[in-house]
């Protein structure tokens, strides 16, 4: 299974704002920090505060933080809001995808595959994924959090 650029981004975004703490963190400087495009962030970032994971501040001075604790974003949770779709083959999402759909042991083979795929997201928070924290931070280039 591959996820997106989408989740990929997501999943930084919130790295970098538990690994910055309670101060507010900016698009640009996430861009900066894992060198990726500010424009794929904005919409990443809009998204995560949809979503209630972020809190976002408006106006000068103004940047992003946690909505909640990191223990309680669930990085599986995290996955399947931002994944439009978690199936592996067109089986797995459309009816009368293919001819043997109905029969076929793979469609069953590759749907538990991705529920396990999901029930080991589930066993971790974004707090687990921040565990390093001062390591993450110095990563980051931030001062420690």
């Amino acid at each position: 299974m591959k996820l997106t650029l989408q989740t990929d981004y997501a999943l930084r975004v919130l790295m970098y704002a538990a690994a910055k703490g309670e101060r507010l963190s900016t698009i640009g400087e996430v861009a900066a920090a894992f060198d990726i495009s500010q424009a794929h962030l904005m919409k990443v970032v809009h998204r995560l505060g949809q979503l209630g994971y972020l809190t976002t501040v408006r106006g000068k001075g103004g940047g992003m933080r946690l909505a909640c604790p990191a223990d309680a974003i669930g990085i599986g949770a995290v996955v399947r809001a931002t994944e439009e779709d978690l199936a592996v083959l067109g089986c797995l999402g459309q009816p009368d995808f293919c001819r043997i759909q109905g029969m076929c042991a793979l469609k069953g083979a590759l749907g538990e595959a991705t529920r396990g795929f999901l029930a080991v997201l589930d066993r971790y928070t974004l707090a687990d994924l921040a565990a390093p924290r001062l390591g993450l931070a110095q990563a980051l280039g931030l001062s420690a959090a």
